[in-house]
């Protein structure tokens, strides 16, 4: 069984904010919404999870006892570790697996920035990472997606076959790190995690997940985050 299993979470909260419109030492994680910061609302959601044993904070060095100060009045029993972040958001994962505890079986990466994320979804996607090798969550896009190049549309790419990719991406730890070494031997750069999986000839499993699973990332998401709090 997974839950048998030693989980780490990485959470990734290392990134510069500039399309939250932030300036050069600050971050979005502490934003607040609903009376509580960006990252306080993802890292208890892996504290209450039944399966997480330890959570990995990736965040900017100069930074880190901000993050540690904030983390620190939550009272968390889980161990809680601190990771530098690296130029490039899977350099800061990498940094995070490499902090992980030595009995770290499966890697679950999350973004800082997603603080809705529920304890449910973090346990399904944990058990398929754990029997798939490697899952995500996703949800169905909406809107018509079309190829566009030099302003003009070469494509309209089918919808019923194209998923918005969220966060957390969970790995069996021996998948995770060959994908990232094949990757880093080929100087390939990925946007996400699962992106090396796939490029290493993986699977990636699909876990369904939630639509207010958000990530906060311009202005314009703060309205948005407000609502869904609203709702719950």
């Amino acid at each position: 069984m997974y839950n048998e299993k030693y989980v780490s979470v990485v959470i990734c909260a290392a990134g510069a904010s500039r399309r939250m419109g932030l300036s050069a030492g600050s971050s979005k994680q502490f934003l607040t919404i609903g009376g509580m910061t960006v990252l306080e609302r993802s890292v208890l959601a892996f504290e209450r999870d039944s399966v997480t044993d330890e959570i990995i904070v990736v965040c900017p060095e100069a930074m880190t006892d901000d993050f540690r100060e904030l983390l620190g009045r939550l009272g968390l029993k889980k161990p809680l570790r601190f990771a530098k972040g690296g130029e490039e958001r899977q350099i800061s994962v990498k940094n995070g697996v490499d902090a992980a505890d030595e009995r770290s079986q499966i890697i679950a990466v999350h973004d800082g920035a997603r603080p809705f994320i529920t304890e449910k979804l973090i346990e399904q996607v944990v058990a398929n990472g754990y029997e798939f090798g490697c899952s995500t969550l996703g949800v169905p896009v909406k809107d018509t997606i079309k190829k566009v190049w030099d302003g003009v549309v070469v494509e309209t790419l089918p919808r019923d076959e194209l998923f918005a990719i969220q966060t957390p991406q969970v790995f069996v730890k021996s998948v995770y790190l060959q994908a990232y070494e094949n990757a880093e031997k080929s100087g390939i750069v990925c946007t996400d995690d699962c992106s090396m999986v796939e490029l290493d000839g993986g699977t990636v499993h699909i876990t369904p997940g939630d639509y207010k699973n958000i990530k906060i990332t311009t202005p314009e998401d703060i309205p948005a985050a407000e609502a869904i709090l609203a709702g719950e």
